[in-house]
């Protein structure tokens, strides 16, 4: 059989939630799918697909539904032969709605979490409303991460053609019997440290600044208590200022993104997720795959796989002093630490598994052809 020519669509190039949620897709498709990457910024992503042979296309915008880019688009569309385009993310997929229709090419959608939420204005959340019900309308097949965000789909604008894919990792790669570098001697921290980290994009999603705080009030209580925040983002430099302001160098290490994630985790004693919204969090269950005691807010992907004090523990939304209570029950309770790890640790190794994931789309893009 001939392989089939996908044009995979991607707001960034960079490496977060989504972009390894790509990559892991695309290591696990067989020699029947032909991925074609296209990102609108350059990064780390593009950098790793390169190395691996696979062909990368680089369109800079900002902007979603972005008509400058259509001819671009196009004649990568036409020169690759692509037969169907599947964007991950409403960012990716606002400016490939358009063209895809025009061209009478399939649009598969994969929503990594709604772009409306609760902290935007009624405006604001009411033109995000609209333009995912517009994408969702106009895609051929919805792929949704989590039950929860289809369900917010079909009750917020009557969201049809969708199926729920979640997340899956690499268990190859995120297991914690592997051999890992020595990351607290490299950071400076100490056996005796308890060490909370932050891993991911530094956005207003990921809530970076009330994780900062948190690390800060846990450390006046418990000075074991410290911090490793690693990522990039359009809030690094708030970030940075502020841990300078309030002279955290110290208990808080910083780093941009890097590649060793297992490493990282390895690391640790408690990964913290606090984000005001998510569809599945593709570091969250890496997380989970290497057994770390989790910290999280009740996301809707989130709360699907997170059963508070059975498998981690449970945060309210933007509340600093929350999450350092949360850090202290583990550090001051070794058995429900150890327990809330087990349990995560188990649950990955039943329902997330990235090459089945890779095995259901591959299903969806044959029944498109």
């Amino acid at each position: 059989m001939q392989s089939i020519n996908i044009l995979e669509v991607i707001r960034q190039g960079q490496v977060g939630g989504g972009e390894s949620h790509l990559l892991d897709l695309v290591a696990g498709f067989d020699d029947t799918i032909n991925p074609i990457i296209l990102a609108f910024t350059t990064g780390q992503m593009i950098d790793t697909f390169r190395a691996n042979g696979v062909k990368c296309y680089v369109i800079e915008t900002s902007h979603p539904f972005d008509l400058r880019i259509i001819k671009q688009i196009s004649e990568i569309i036409k020169k690759e032969e692509i037969q169907i385009v599947h964007a991950h993310g409403s960012r990716a997929a606002s400016n490939m709605v358009l063209i895809a229709k025009a061209m009478g090419i399939p649009l598969i959608y994969t929503v990594h979490g709604w772009s409306f939420h609760q902290d935007q204005s009624a405006f604001i959340s009411y033109l995000r409303v609209r333009s995912e019900k517009i994408i969702c309308t106009m895609s051929n097949k919805v792929i949704c991460v989590s039950g929860s965000n289809q369900q917010t789909g079909i009750q917020t604008f009557g969201l049809r053609k969708s199926v729920v894919i979640e997340n899956g990792i690499n268990l190859s790669r995120f297991n914690p019997n592997n051999s890992f570098k020595d990351i607290r001697k490299e950071f400076g921290f100490n056996d005796d440290d308890f060490i909370v980290s932050f891993i991911g994009r530094i956005t207003l999603q990921k809530d970076p600044i009330n994780f900062i705080k948190s690390i800060e009030i846990a450390h006046k209580q418990y000075s074991s208590i410290k911090g490793l925040f690693v990522g990039e983002g359009d809030l690094k430099e708030e970030v940075m200022n502020y841990i300078k302001e309030n002279s955290l160098e110290d208990i808080i290490k910083t780093s941009d993104f890097r590649n060793d994630i297992p490493d990282l985790l390895n690391a640790i004693n408690v990964f913290c997720l606090p984000s005001l919204w998510e569809g599945l969090s593709i570091a969250l269950l890496e997380a989970m795959a290497m057994g770390k005691a989790l910290v999280i807010t009740p996301t809707d992907g989130t709360k699907e796989v997170i059963t508070d004090k059975v498998n981690g523990l449970i945060a309210k939304y933007n509340d600093p002093e929350n999450l350092a209570e949360l850090y202290i029950a583990y550090y001051k309770d070794s058995l429900l630490k150890e327990r809330c790890e087990k349990e995560a640790k188990t649950l990955i190794e039943k329902r997330f598994n990235s090459k089945l994931v890779s095995e259901k789309v591959t299903e969806i893009y044959k029944s498109l052809i």
